[in-house]
């Protein structure tokens, strides 16, 4: 095939959105990627000829299955689960679980798709897959959401191993839902084995698991400033979301000197012009977390404005960090934002930014780092969950901690490496990420021939 007849994105995208009607986050996540990586394999044959992205954008397999529970009033429901095992060419599949009502094979499959490329930014043996559920785990009593754990896994445990797919914590997934889905895959299986990441301290957990993700996305941004001979030290900070993600984001800002004035959740979002101190933090950790409030309540104790049904795009800022869910930042907000002065953005939700507002940030040479890079710290440390699992001991937190600097530290490498050279004022960090993260698993894939 000469290089002139290689399919171009926009007749790649036509036959994928033919393929997979209606799965428009799928659509935008692929896209994303194809229109990094079609230009820098244009002249690359093998690639073309072994139909490398073609493949990978079609997952391995989809699993979709039933899970029935009973709630509290002895009503028996239904929800629907899945697994998306997208790619498992440099490792077993791994990826979370996702349980909230927006879950469906749209979203999964973006998921599964951006997590084969962010695992393989790691640098560790990790393939790409995603899963979860319909089922809304807010209001539902411990035992109710044991009972649909316990339910959900009774199929989900024909389809995973420590060798197989390794699934971890997502949205309405933390630890809670962990030990109660481990405990029912040991049940099932009478093994004690790695088959999930996030687990608890006391049966096989490591050490600041729970704030990788958040603190991954802080030292990207810390790289991506150091690089321009800058810090997050006295810049004012946007947060979105107040989950586990959004608060270790906040709490390593707070340590780096950063003031961060806002963070939200699905009700509206709050803002501190003083500045959310470590005392603060802790008030909202333990009103997200522990007692699963809404953010409104800090409004009230602190005194401060709440804006509902709002995201926090408005306020000037900084430093940005979404880190609530998909699709949080439109084209329109990244407009606010450039105006108001931002200077760099650090995605810690997947993919929390619109393609068009992305392009946005992009075009303005806004400092950008994509989530599959900036928030690669929490599988980083499920992946060293499961080399602590099968040697049989712990690391400890220093050691861990360490080994994160170190992990987020290369993925900002390898973004540099492959993003440098676009005649922009800074580094596209979009480019580079999606450049690095295919190549590993590509080259695999050829190596391997057509499977």
């Amino acid at each position: 095939m000469a290089i002139s007849d290689h399919v171009d994105v926009d007749q790649f995208m036509a036959g994928l959105v033919r393929r997979n009607p209606g799965e428009t986050e799928f659509h935008q996540a692929v896209y994303e990627v194809a229109s990094n990586v079609f230009d820098f394999i244009r002249d690359k044959e093998i690639y073309h000829e072994m139909q490398i992205f073609r493949r990978i954008a079609e997952p391995d397999r989809i699993v979709s299955f039933r899970v029935c529970w009973t709630d509290r009033t002895g009503n028996i429901r239904v929800n629907r689960g899945y697994r998306v095992q997208n790619s498992n060419a440099i490792g077993p599949y791994k990826g979370g679980l996702r349980f909230d009502p927006s879950v469906n094979q749209s979203i999964l499959k973006f998921l599964a798709f951006e997590q084969t490329f962010k695992n393989s930014l790691t640098g560790l043996p990790l393939g790409g897959g995603k899963g979860g559920s319909d089922f809304n785990p807010k209001g539902k009593t411990n035992n109710e959401i044991m009972r649909f754990c316990q339910s959900f896994m009774t199929e989900l445990h024909r389809h995973i191993g420590d060798h197989i797919d390794v699934p971890a914590g997502d949205i309405g997934v933390g630890a809670r839902e962990i030990g109660y889905l481990f405990g029912q895959y040991k049940r099932l299986t009478n093994r004690f084995s790695g088959v999930l990441t996030g687990k608890g301290l006391e049966f096989g957990g490591s050490p600041i698991r729970k704030e990788a993700t958040g603190y991954g996305v802080v030292y990207m941004m810390q790289d991506m400033l150091a690089r321009c001979d800058d810090s997050i030290e006295g810049k004012t900070c946007l947060i979105s979301g107040s989950g586990n993600v959004s608060t270790y984001t906040a709490e390593k800002i707070i340590d780096l000197g950063g003031n961060v004035v806002t963070m939200s959740d699905s009700s509206g979002y709050i803002y501190d012009k003083d500045g959310i101190d470590t005392d603060k933090l802790e008030y909202i950790i333990d009103l997200k977390i522990n007692k699963r409030g809404r953010i409104s309540e800090y409004a009230k104790e602190y005194g401060v404005p709440f804006f509902d049904s709002e995201r926090p795009w408005q306020v000037p800022g900084d430093l940005v960090f979404p880190c609530a869910t998909q699709n949080e930042l439109s084209e329109a907000d990244a407009d606010i934002l450039i105006k108001n002065g931002c200077m760099a953005v650090s995605e810690g939700a997947n993919m929390p930014v619109e393609q068009e507002g992305v392009q946005k940030f992009v075009d303005a040479d806004i400092l950008f780092a994509p989530s599959k890079a900036a928030n690669a710290g929490g599988v980083a440390i499920s992946g060293l969950e499961m080399t602590q699992n099968s040697i049989r001991r712990t690391w400890s937190k220093d050691e861990v901690h360490e080994s994160l600097q170190k992990i987020m530290h290369n993925i900002h490498e390898q973004c540099v490496e492959y993003g440098s050279n676009t005649g922009r004022k800074h580094i596209d960090y979009v480019r580079g990420a999606n450049i690095a993260g295919f190549l590993k698993v590509a080259n695999a894939m050829v190596a391997y021939g057509v499977v």
